[in-house]
């Protein structure tokens, strides 16, 4: 009897990323075949063996495979156990065609940070409203890449540029609440992506979409306090759903929006009473 996969697929609103593959499969045999993007493959279970350019590779699940776009290439399990992968499609925005060529001869990366990078990115991808950071780390991964096909792997230092830094921060406090894309950012500030999260990170010490998020936050303290229910406060202060301000609101403050509003208002009935209850 053969198993049936286990497979989600879906395209993020990210740009640079076409489509997300997560599956397991036991008995299923890739043919020959080819993509029109690049196939960024981690494996988290299992190993699967392919042909790529007539030469047998195997992704194991501590590497990182990058197969790329209009070269043949199948795939299989080593084991009856099967294999359990996540797969990124990405676009020539984020690695051109000339570096196909590089990428068929080192399909193969072991790089630990860089599979780290990935699964991180793969974990903002399947949360919604997370597009920010999904773009931030999709930028250091691509940027690592490229580092990759040209051979000129090395440790990036922090990045030294605080001017570009503030100007990404004054154009994060202008659209915190409407929201801002890094490429939208990009484009205004004529810098590339992963020089602006580096950047950025290199002089505030926390990242561009944390820092977005720390500032929805603020507003919806204000909000909720001000008597706004939790539900009308996400979408006033820029959070896709009252799902994303709690996971936000919760991992900031250590409690939901509703206690939270709930210690405002019983705040404004009457003095808070001074006992060893309330830590005086």
């Amino acid at each position: 009897m053969i198993a049936r996969p286990d497979i989600k697929a879906w395209s993020p609103p990210v740009q640079g990323i076409t489509e997300v593959f997560h599956a397991r499969f036991t008995d299923h045999v890739y043919p020959m075949h080819t993509h029109d993007s690049w196939t960024l493959l981690i494996v988290d279970e299992g190993m699967v063996k392919y042909d790529l350019d007539r030469h047998e590779h195997g992704a194991l699940a501590e590497l990182v495979t990058l197969l790329p776009p209009h070269v043949p290439h199948n795939g299989c399990a080593v084991t009856p156990q099967g294999f359990r992968k996540r797969v990124l499609y990405l676009d020539s925005t984020q690695l051109s065609e000339d570096l196909v060529g590089l990428a068929v001869d080192s399909p193969v990366l072991d790089d630990h940070a860089l599979r780290h990078q990935i699964h991180l990115l793969h974990s903002s991808l399947i949360l919604p409203g997370e597009e920010l950071e999904a773009e931030s780390r999709l930028a250091l991964v691509s940027e690592r890449l490229q580092d990759h096909m040209q051979k000129q792997v090395h440790s990036r230092s922090p990045l030294h540029d605080p001017g570009i830094a503030r100007r990404l921060r004054d154009l994060l406090d202008e659209h915190y609440v409407d929201g801002i894309t890094l490429q939208q950012a990009s484009n205004v500030l004529h810098a590339h992506p992963a020089h602006l999260v580096r950047a950025f990170s290199a002089e505030f010490g926390i990242g561009p979409h944390k820092y977005l998020t720390g500032r929805r936050v603020d507003l919806a303290r204000r909000l909720l306090l001000d008597g706004l229910p939790p539900r009308a406060v996400a979408t006033a202060a820029g959070f896709y759903d009252q799902s994303h301000l709690t996971r936000h609101f919760k991992r900031i403050l250590g409690t939901t929006p509703g206690h939270y509003a709930r210690t405002g208002s019983g705040a404004r009935t009457g003095p808070v009473r001074e006992s060893a209850e309330v830590g005086v």
